[in-house]
């Protein structure tokens, strides 16, 4: 089956269940509705059926049958209170080690973290499973950025790339094997040296920064597109479905990530002993060498055999400088400088740009719980404008750097540009198949709180992108998309401000020092694989807490499952609740 047929069955078996699952849901709302009531203390005690829809008193007590204010690392334990009799002390405590621990994993697996934060929330934290996604994206938030101050300093695992054309890849056509490919260190030392002494005196090594700009140029677009759509569909989807949903999602993800850590750790171990044998060999030619230097008494054996190995690799030299055009050669070293730059600041403010402008937009649109800045609601036109302006602005970004990534590819093949065996070879099929896997990442993103690389850092393994690149360039992606969520759940009153701001720089100091001991272990021992079994653990973890959590939830309601919410809700000026104290008595605004 062609990936456009698997893309329509995809599209149609999506369908197929929505088609199924909506009557069905609808149907079981009015009964859910009815069975639960809590007080709304914000609103003088009126009575709601999802503590949701209590502005500032999101959390619910069903023992109490209220809706109350969550406070950080609040020790009181008044009952009856509806601020004061819910002591969360020690599971801030408990929460602050956990999620200062996960952002430090996740980050240096490419991952925001959301598939632990989330699950995590709820069950640790207590927080609904909508307010736990806002501190997810909060968390993530916090976790990208110490990531970003990692990854920006840090260079591309191959520090010598040459300015030669080298040995074309059968395995991976239009790339170049690596030239210290089943070499020993002082054979690796030696060819380095006899590289910067040939040529025209002008070689050096290259290198790059370890983020992959041009793919995040044309991804991070991607996955923001999928984020404002997962936002759109998170308005209408009741809670026990949103997290079917992320545990059929994430335990695939889970799966296809465990059967490429088995791969990728049985090719790094047997590196390892591949490297650990070159070493030993080396050794041992070092010393017959040692021993025949010592029993030539005259030195005229050894001194015939250097002028002969000199003549050869002259020759050698002469004959690959004079298959290797001089332009060419000067183009591709033009390109190898552009491309090791550590900072491209044209790339890096084009990202920036792409970030403001879609805030902007989202801004001036408004979103669940947060008004729009120019007066603007779901039942105006210009909201469903301002919508498509998201989607044309992230998809027309995606657009012109994804042609802009194909045409590089091709001028640098053109001049036979030392391409990494790691390193993706841009085409159109290559755009297709990733803006359709980017733009789901971004769904998930947007509809249960995660940071997208849970489904972006496999992808980019699969397809053969170093580990520590796909984890560098997917963290700066996520830092994009969980950034402006963020700040919109925020902003719509989803999520304590204190909780957020305050997790926020845990991650921030988790991901920064978790990251700089993991990355450095990695360097060391090289074994890159290491990160994706981390990354796989990682998302079956994620994937049992949304199972559990999902079943959690429907027993508290008595396994009562609601239905879809309606996508635009605007309170009228009878049902706000200022209008609705004025009609109630002092005894019904103080219940307690």
């Amino acid at each position: 089956m062609s990936f456009l047929h698997r893309q329509s069955f995809f599209v149609a078996l999506l369908l197929a269940l929505v088609i199924y699952i909506v009557p069905l849901a609808s149907a079981a709302e009015s009964k859910c509705a009815g069975e639960s009531q809590f007080s709304c203390p914000n609103c003088g005690g009126i009575s709601v059926s999802d503590c949701m829809d209590c502005d500032g008193y999101l959390f619910t007590d069903y023992n109490y049958g209220l809706c109350y204010n969550r406070k950080l690392f609040n020790t009181n334990a008044e009952n009856g209170n509806s601020d004061n009799h819910y002591p969360f002390l020690w599971t801030d405590i408990v929460g602050t080690i956990v999620w200062f621990l996960t952002a430090g994993i996740a980050t240096a697996c490419g991952v925001g973290g959301g598939g632990i934060y989330v699950p995590m929330g709820i069950l640790l934290l207590r927080f609904p499973p909508k307010p736990s996604s806002g501190l997810s994206q909060a968390s993530i938030f916090g976790a990208s950025l110490g990531g970003i101050l990692v990854n920006i300093r840090k260079r591309h695992p191959d520090e010598h790339i040459r300015d030669t054309k080298g040995t074309p890849s059968e395995e991976h056509p239009g790339k170049m094997i690596a030239y210290e490919k089943g070499k020993g260190p002082m054979e690796i030392e030696d060819d380095r040296e006899k590289y910067l002494d040939g040529g025209d005196g002008k070689r050096k090594f290259y290198t790059r920064p370890v983020i992959d700009y041009n793919m995040a140029l044309f991804l991070a677009p991607m996955e923001m597109a999928g984020a404002v759509l997962g936002v759109i569909i998170q308005r209408v989807f009741p809670n026990w479905l949103f997290l079917c949903f992320a545990a059929v999602v994430l335990g695939f993800t889970a799966f296809k990530t465990f059967k490429k850590f088995f791969v990728a750790y049985a090719k790094d171990k047997a590196a390892k002993e591949e490297r650990i044998e070159l070493t030993k060999r080396e050794s041992r030619r070092v010393l017959e060498s040692q021993k025949k230097k010592e029993s030539d008494a005259n030195g005229e054996g050894a001194a015939s055999d250097a002028v002969d190995d000199v003549e050869g690799n002259a020759n050698t030299k002469e004959e690959k400088e004079e298959e290797d055009d001089p332009k060419q050669l000067e183009q591709r070293r033009k390109f190898l400088e552009e491309d090791s730059r550590q900072y491209p600041f044209e790339k890096i403010s084009y990202l920036i740009l792409l970030w403001i402008g879609l805030t902007i937009i989202t801004f001036l649109k408004g979103g669940k719980g947060v008004d729009s800045v120019i007066g603007i609601t779901c039942q105006d036109a210009g909201f469903y404008v301002l919508v498509a302006a998201q989607f044309l602005w992230t998809l027309g970004f995606a657009a012109v750097f994804g042609y802009k990534n194909v045409k590089g590819v091709n001028e640098r093949v053109a001049v036979n540009y030392p391409f990494n065996e790691t390193d993706v070879m841009w085409d159109f099929k290559k755009l297709q198949f990733y803006s359709f896997f980017t733009f789901v990442a971004g769904i998930v993103a947007g509809l249960i709180g995660i940071g997208g690389g849970m489904v972006l850092g496999p992808l980019m393994i699969v397809m053969g992108v170093n580990p520590r690149v796909s984890t560098a360039t997917t963290a700066t992606m996520i830092l994009l998309t969980s950034s402006s969520v963020a700040v919109m759940f925020v902003m719509s009153g989803l999520v304590p401000w204190q909780y957020a701001v305050y997790f926020f720089f845990v991650c921030l100091l988790g991901a920064y020092i978790g990251k700089t001991r993991i990355d450095a272990y990695v360097k060391k021992t090289g074994m890159g694989s290491i990160l994706v079994g981390i990354l796989a653990t990682i998302i079956a973890l994620a994937t049992i807490g949304c199972i559990i959590i999902l079943f959690l939830n429907l027993a508290k309601v008595d396994w009562c499952v609601d239905g879809f919410k309606a996508f635009c809700t605007v309170s009228s000026e009878e049902n706000a609740c200022p209008t609705r104290l004025l009609s109630l008595s002092a005894e019904e605004i103080f219940p307690y």
